[in-house]
């Protein structure tokens, strides 16, 4: 067994995110993940690890979209350098400066579809479901359709209208490949309160997850600096200076030699949170194709993380409420194997 906790710190080089203007946003101060504000006209300045990459490419990973939505509006002549319109075959260079003028959201996008949904409580107020793991949260480009959303919008015609026709309902997000419990707002009013929960750190909300490697303390604090990889615009980085504080609290469940199971309790809720803080402290999330890019003697698609509680207080009652999702299949496998030694 390990002993004593440890508190983690940033101490690498600073990373930014390359977009002139900065036009990333929370959505609020704890959000799941970081999206872009829908503004008509955004600036982007290349650096020199992009020069070289197609241009369908470079704004691929900057947009966080498809190649092929990308594609349509390299071809709709959506972005321009010094006035020329790119193409998608241009080759990015260094310091370039690029003007993307994206389409506003579509009404209506997010379209009802009959979606079977895990959903553990309900009422006029809110939905507390357990998401499974492969499920995208919300439409995106290129992606808008067999989303959370889609399924909400067949299963309740009332959800919150902060979050627009896009998101309708979302306070909080979890990852594509995490699965596990959420909740959603059924009115505007709903939506504020848990989002300021949320935003207080008064909503708590705990993960399960397995790593590689034997963590040797018992707990420990992850305290960084976040933001976007200047390498890979679709991974994030822990920074000295800039980005978003990050917080993860972490309490060693089970040690398997090779393995651990942990439980982590978020202070902050950034995008791939728990996934950067275990892969900084040197202990990688098993099946991550992010941050831990290696064969698994597992069978998972995605990386062994469950959101497993959630506290918050009822935004119409008053009343604490708490819910646990129960570990999807693919986990539990993984933990029985564990037990009986088989990796």
């Amino acid at each position: 067994m390990g002993n004593g906790t440890e508190r983690i710190s940033g101490k690498v080089k600073e990373t930014k995110v390359p977009v002139a203007g900065e036009v990333w946003k929370a959505g609020m101060e704890d959000m799941d993940d970081v999206m872009p504000e829908p503004e008509d006209i955004r600036l982007i300045t290349a650096e020199s690890t992009d020069a070289g990459k197609r241009a369908d490419v470079f704004f691929a990973e900057v947009l966080e979209s498809t190649r092929s939505h990308i594609q349509i509006l390299l071809n709709e002549g959506r972005v321009s350098r010094e006035t020329k319109l790119i193409k998608p075959n241009y080759k990015i260079k260094s310091g370039d400066v690029f003007q993307v003028v994206l389409p506003r959201p579509v009404p209506l996008e997010a379209e009802p579809e009959d979606i079977p949904l895990d959903i553990i409580y309900e009422d006029d107020d809110v939905i507390v479901l357990n998401k499974a793991r492969g499920m995208v949260v919300h439409p995106a480009p290129g992606n808008y359709t067999g989303t959370l959303v889609n399924g909400l919008l067949f299963h309740c015609k009332n959800l919150s209208g902060i979050n627009g026709v896009i998101r309708p309902g979302i306070v909080h997000r979890l990852d594509k490949d995490t699965s596990g419990i959420m909740i959603v707002a059924k009115n505007d009013e709903a939506h504020v309160s848990l989002s300021k929960q949320i935003q207080d750190k008064t909503a708590r909300r705990s993960y399960l997850c397995v790593v590689r490697g034997n963590i040797k303390t018992d707990s420990g604090v992850i305290e960084t600096r976040m933001g976007r990889d200047k390498n890979d615009r679709k991974r994030m980085a822990v920074v000295t200076e800039g980005g978003r504080e990050a917080i993860t609290e972490y309490e060693v469940l089970e040690r398997f030699g090779r393995f651990t199971v942990v439980r982590c309790r978020l202070g902050t809720g950034r995008t791939h949170q728990i996934r950067l803080h275990m892969e900084y402290l040197g202990y990688p999330l098993v099946g991550d194709p992010k941050y831990s890019p290696m064969k698994t003697p597992f069978s998972i698609k995605g990386q062994a993380l469950h959101s497993q509680t959630l506290d918050f207080i009822h935004p119409r009652t008053g009343q604490p409420m708490h819910f646990e999702a129960p570990l999807p299949e693919d986990m539990q496998k993984i933990i029985t194997r564990l037990h009986n030694g088989q990796f």
